[in-house]
């Protein structure tokens, strides 16, 4: 095997500070290094937090839903042969999507950081709805980005974010 090869398929796989090759699998203008450095570091001190993690846990089962059912498709798993299909319930959880697990967490770190606002993209709005549901429920600021072409195409997500 080539040195260029095995390189390449040790990089596949995170070390053990969770990044890939030296430059942790991100490129970003160096500008907003200070940010991500800032980040970075409130993430660990967050995760090394019973308190932290223990207060995640407490909205994710009380706020979002979690954990979301699983249920077994038997008239799919009979069409197949054999298998046996299950499907993970995300559609039942807060706001209709998966997209409020990563949003509660990452509102949840903005205010231990002390910040006032979160910021979210979105193309459909579902990110967009799940940004500005766990700000409103913290009691943070957000502004969502969102093409206009797809506020058109979505103005019930649009509406939703609004409201709140």
């Amino acid at each position: 095997m080539t040195q260029d090869k095995n390189q390449a398929e040790q990089s596949a796989f995170p070390d053990e500070r969770g990044y890939f090759g030296d430059f942790g699998g991100r490129f970003v203008p160096e500008t907003l290094m200070p940010a991500l450095d800032e980040l970075t570091i409130a993430y660990r001190e967050a995760m090394a937090d019973e308190a932290f993690r223990a207060r995640l846990a407490q909205l994710q089962a009380t706020y979002t839903g979690r954990p979301t059912p699983v249920t077994y498709a038997a008239r799919l798993s009979e069409q197949l042969g054999g298998a046996r299909i299950y499907l993970k319930r995300e559609d039942l959880a807060h706001t209709g999507a998966h997209k409020i697990n990563n949003a509660l967490g990452q509102a949840l770190l903005a205010q231990r950081m002390g910040k006032q606002r979160v910021i979210a993209e979105t193309g459909a709005g579902q990110h967009g709805v799940a940004s500005a549901t766990a700000a409103a429920l913290l009691g943070l600021e957000c502004h969502v980005y969102m093409g206009s072409v797809d506020m058109a195409r979505q103005q019930p997500n649009v509406f939703r974010m609004k409201l709140l």
